[in-house]
């Protein structure tokens, strides 16, 4: 096999591996209001706790209905949001927070939910 046939052939199988999550990711952390830190699963987080697409975001932008989370941000809500975005997520969908907190994690544009966190729902 040529040489650049096998650079181009190891480059799309370490982008296959990232994206799968067999590598690890630099996912960035998660500061928590009430201290502590965990971080982010790496699919879900490009970026680093100041510009990454990824953030803590207030329980009032969150509703909890039967089909899962309905979503409602503004501009300030989250560093990425320009304008108003509504989401909704089904609950099987949600990962789970680790500090009982929502975060939400937007990915390529704001335009996109990538991954959302919630904190379990004790039924």
């Amino acid at each position: 096999m040529p040489k650049d046939r096998r650079c181009i052939l190891n480059g799309v199988m370490i982008a296959f591996f990232l994206g799968a999550g067999l590598f690890p990711a630099g996912a960035h952390e998660a500061h928590s209001v009430k201290g502590g830190t965990w971080k982010y699963d790496g699919y879900c987080c490009n970026g680093d706790s100041r510009s990454g697409d990824c953030q803590m975001i207030s329980t009032r932008n969150v509703r909890i209905t039967s089909q899962g989370y309905e979503i409602s941000l503004g501009p300030g809500d989250h560093r990425l949001i320009t304008r108003p975005h509504h989401f909704t997520m089904p609950q099987s969908e949600a990962r789970r927070s680790k500090d009982e907190e929502y975060h939400l994690c937007l990915y390529p544009t704001e335009d996109t939910l990538r991954c959302f966190y919630a904190p379990d729902m004790g039924f």
